[in-house]
């Protein structure tokens, strides 16, 4: 089956940017990941996203994508069938140097990276934690070591190519005959004949497996950080490295706090009776309960802060605040004796409306557009 158009994959525009390519592919990673998604194709549709990233998130590999299609340059960047040099703009590639030298296909080749995306709840992020995670990778297949070839049979160079991977065609052009070079269709660019091939892998010289792998959440990590892991990725080729993984963080949203990169934010209710006498209150933090003194008088909106009650820096820079802001609860409902002792409380203060206030913020009002 021939490979779709990785545009089309990420669901973008061949004229996207760097980042609509990468925010199409997180959003389908989140979708398709198979620790998310049970649904039969959901390995396959996550794979198939993350190797159109590869290919559209490198400048190199894009423009190289644009102009051969999935064979590659000379294939060695995409697989597929052969691809034939048309136009002035290939001719100028090849009289100039536009191609590049070609790679050779059995070189060692680092192993693609891989991205996981992993929800904390809020404590968790703010202290940190131990804990294994469970991803599908490719890894080396055991039964043949890499080779693709069927245990005591031999992997043959490909004759047609000489094992370079390619082909020599020749081209009729306004300059003349130009000799041009392919993909080998023979052997796929690879420079490799496999006559009985692996069972496990069916000659590709990977399989799929699920790996544990260990991870350390540092303390105070944040939304949308990233953890690498090197050589956790995607196995190399040709006895290459393996790539990274990257696992990506989101947070659980809080009931009572929120976080601003260290510091953490919360809302305070009090009573108008403690707003206005005072009070001593016990609150919250992530690190436990603390006595907090209100100030008489406190109006509603005035923020405290509880130094180092903060997350700590990810990076060890310190521990940031907690800060709470009050808001003062107007009670709805009042018995008849409270309704008389407000009324009481009224007429001491002489029925005063707010805005007569001696120094009110109202008075400063009428007196700034009044020009007094």
């Amino acid at each position: 089956m021939s490979k779709r158009d990785y545009y089309d994959v990420l669901g973008v525009g061949k004229d996207a940017s760097k980042e609509e390519i990468k925010k199409a592919y997180r959003k389908l990673a989140r979708k398709y990941h198979p620790d998310v998604n049970k649904e039969a194709d959901s390995a396959d549709k996550f794979k198939e996203a993350k190797e159109a990233y590869e290919v559209l998130s490198s400048e190199q590999k894009r423009g190289q994508y644009d102009q051969f299609g999935h064979s590659g340059p000379q294939g060695a960047g995409f697989g597929g069938g052969a691809q034939e040099f048309s136009g002035f703009g290939d001719i100028f590639d090849m009289f100039f140097g536009g191609g590049g030298r070609r790679r050779d296909p059995n070189a060692p080749q680092q192993g693609a990276d891989l991205q996981y995306t992993m929800t904390l709840d809020f404590e968790e992020a703010i202290f940190g934690k131990e804990t294994d995670i469970t991803i599908p990778k490719e890894e080396t297949c055991d039964t043949c070591s890499g080779s693709g070839a069927k245990p005591g049979t031999k992997v043959n160079t490909c004759s047609h190519c000489n094992g370079s991977g390619q082909l020599n065609m020749e081209q009729n052009t306004p300059f003349g005959r130009v000799v041009n070079k392919r993909v080998c269709h023979y052997c796929n660019g690879t420079g490799k004949i496999i006559p009985d091939k692996c069972s496990t892998c069916h000659g590709t010289g990977k399989v799929e497996k699920n790996k544990e792998i260990h991870l350390s959440i540092p303390a105070g990590i944040d939304e949308g950080q990233q953890i690498r892991v090197p050589g956790k990725g995607e196995a190399g080729v040709n006895g290459g490295p393996s790539g990274d993984l990257y696992v990506v963080i989101q947070i659980r949203p809080h009931e009572f706090f929120q976080r601003e990169g260290d510091n953490i934010y919360c809302e305070l209710p009090v009573t108008f009776v403690q707003a206005a006498l005072g009070d001593e209150m016990e609150v919250p933090t992530v690190h436990g309960k603390v006595m907090l003194k209100i100030s008489a008088g406190t109006q509603t909106g005035k923020t405290f802060r509880l130094k180092g009650k903060g997350a700590p820096n990810v990076r060890g820079y310190g521990q940031g605040d907690q800060h709470i802001k009050v808001r003062i609860i107007t009670p709805t409902k009042l018995s008849d004796r409270q309704k008389e002792l407000l009324r009481e409380f009224n007429d001491i203060e002489g029925n005063k409306s707010i805005d007569e206030q001696e120094g009110s913020f109202f008075q400063r009002f009428k007196k700034a557009f009044k020009g007094e």
